[in-house]
């Protein structure tokens, strides 16, 4: 049993983070204080969880539950990243558990194993895990316990795995909440990371209608139904949630005096790709003069640079305009300082592949060496596999092939070409669908089709966009492409 004298109902929570009920030893005024913490962290609003968590610990310095909460809002685990001395140094501000229940010791003594010095990320992930799942276990119908549970194991999730059990058993957990709370926006959210694939997205779809009603003030929430809108080829919808999500996080920092740093790029990222499978170019390039502004106005500085050669690519490929590929990554600060394209403030190499893609593809088409940038791919792989990034050999060696296939087709090399672009397409499907805008900016099937078109082959081309639409759902170049296939012959190709 909880002892706990004193509770304050979810209903007296702020809606507009949603609505949870977690309780724990304090004041009645401290409790409300936490509980719209953990619905911030819920929502992955960590600065403002952290500051919420902290406001409780200054009201009541003894509350040790708002320590644990600020030592969460140090792993973000679905993103790979994690403080962990920032977390032990606000766990160890926890002096006296004596009068806390046991399902507050349990809740800390997991935290404790998330950030303990032993083992990697991974390791210490999979071991929080398993103390979650015995709170879960412990206390069924504790909706923290079982979204907390479902969160560590979306947390051990990592690229290139296997089977969906992680995910199918996590996306269970989030939905029995999401069913009997509604408007708990973790159970929300949760859903949508679980099901984020075209396979099973339709299954998040209600949670993702939801979702940003849940919780409006936070701007994560009201980009996360994107994921399952791309997922289904619903680009109303998902220009709408990045558009929201995007002018939320601006007005956020604009409205804490925070650095541009904390804006949301990757919303501003998503509304442009949503603008280009909507046929709205010009909005798309909008938002790429907005990205090279803020990037100016912080001389580089934090996370501004995030995207932009991404962004560029997506718009080069998308509109097929290769000759801005020269010019569409040239970084905006050096550019202001001394009129040169050195990179000093650009990321490092390894996230300079989407200009490397998209150089090398525009010399080929062009009829152009693409050396040069097939080099600097290579060094791109390099620097990320010894990181450990999450792009896989797989995926540069497939830009590489797709780099040359475009160059065989320009030299009328039609079985190269072929053969290029087989082997492409199969190192693509060894990664799964993506959650969101395409990894390698251009799906390989995608390109196949095209290219195989161009060639007078519309039966092939048309099975390669179908398969293409079969990850990435709707995807206007390859709807276009397959109907220009149908049109000119390739309709028994579906059969």
């Amino acid at each position: 049993m909880l002892r706990i004298a004193i509770f304050i109902p979810a209903a007296l929570l702020a809606a507009d983070v949603g609505s949870i009920s977690f309780p724990v030893t304090g004041t009645p005024e401290t409790r409300v204080c936490f509980e719209r913490g953990v619905a911030m962290l819920h929502n992955f609003w960590f600065e403002e969880a952290r500051e919420q968590f902290q406001q409780c610990t200054q009201a009541t310095p003894q509350f040790a539950m708002g320590y644990w909460g600020v030592a969460m809002t140090y792993n973000h685990s679905l993103w790979m990243r994690v403080w962990p001395e920032d977390a032990r140094a606000a766990l160890d501000k926890i002096k006296d558990e004596s009068k806390l229940t046991a399902r507050e010791r349990a809740f800390i003594a997991a935290a404790r194993t998330l950030f303990s010095k032993t083992g990697d990320k991974l390791h210490r992930e999979k071991a929080y895990s398993a103390a979650m799942e015995k709170i879960y276990l412990h206390y069924p119908g504790d909706f923290e316990a079982a979204t907390f549970y479902a969160l560590s194991l979306l947390g051990q999730v990592r690229p290139g795995d296997a089977g969906y059990a992680r995910q199918a058993k996590a996306g269970a957990i989030a939905l029995d909440v999401y069913a009997k709370n509604p408007n708990h926006p973790g159970a929300a959210h949760y859903i949508i990371h679980a099901f984020d694939d075209p396979d099973h997205a339709i299954i998040a779809l209600p949670a993702a209608r939801r979702y940003a009603e849940i919780a409006p003030e936070a701007h994560h929430a009201r980009h996360m139904p994107s994921h399952i809108f791309l997922q289904l080829g619903m680009w109303d919808d998902v220009v709408k949630s990045n558009e929201s999500s995007w002018a939320a996080s601006v007005a956020w920092q604009k409205r804490k005096g925070h650095a541009l740093s904390v804006r949301d790029y990757h919303s501003q990222f998503w509304m442009a790709y949503g603008y280009l499978q909507q046929g709205r170019y010009a909005d798309a390039w909008k938002v790429y003069e907005q990205k090279k502004a803020d990037i100016i106005e912080a001389q580089g500085a934090g996370t501004v640079y995030n995207y932009f050669p991404d962004l560029a690519a997506a718009i080069i490929f998308e509109t097929g305009e290769w000759d801005k590929a020269q010019t569409a990554f040239n970084d905006p600060v050096t550019i202001r300082r001394a009129g040169g394209d050195d990179h000093a403030h650009a990321p490092a190499a390894g996230r300079r592949a989407s200009e490397a893609f998209t150089k090398g593809m525009a010399a080929a088409i062009k009829g152009d060496s693409p050396a040069a940038w097939l080099d600097l791919l290579e060094q791109a792989r390099q620097i990320d596999d010894q990181k450990g990034a999450k792009v896989s050999a797989a995926a540069y060696e497939a830009r590489m092939l797709m780099i040359k296939a475009a160059q065989a087709q320009r030299a009328q090399k039609a079985d190269e070409m072929t053969a290029l672009m087989q082997r492409a397409t199969q190192l693509e499907e060894m990664d799964k669908a993506p959650s969101g805008p395409p990894e390698i900016t251009k799906p390989s099937h995608e390109l196949f089709g095209e290219l195989l078109l161009d060639a007078g082959r519309p039966k092939e081309a048309a099975v390669q966009f179908r398969k293409s639409l079969e990850r990435q759902r709707n995807r206007t170049r390859s709807v276009k492409g397959l109907a220009r296939a149908l049109a000119t012959g390739g309709a028994e190709s579906g059969q």
